[in-house]
């Protein structure tokens, strides 16, 4: 077991977020005192955001990540945080990218 799933990382903080943020696309956001990286994605009606959504499942069942993940008509919204620490750490941020991949 990693690390990170035991939760023996520290937190990134506000000012390391943004940093990191700004080396991925631009419609992700820090949300939650930077607690939070969500992307919102628009796609052309429901099907296409599940399609998307699953997508963004395979890829965490191979990273062993996962995000909260919310479809609606038009749109898959991407919801990015360490669970066990209730923060982001680095690999949140590279976990986005490889989601940015799949999205873009």
């Amino acid at each position: 077991m990693s690390e990170l799933c035991k939760g023996d990382v520290h937190p990134l903080g506000e000012t390391e977020c943004k940093e990191l943020l700004h080396k991925l696309h631009d419609d992700w956001k820090l949300e939650s005192n930077s607690t939070r990286l969500t992307r919102k994605v628009k796609t052309k009606d429901f099907k296409s955001a599940f399609g998307h959504a699953s997508k963004v499942a395979d890829l965490s069942e191979e990273q062993n990540h996962h995000p909260v993940l919310t479809i609606g008509y038009g749109f898959l919204e991407v919801k990015i945080w360490t669970h066990k620490i209730d923060a982001l750490v680095e690999s949140d941020f590279i976990y986005a990218a490889k989601a940015d991949k799949i999205l873009s």
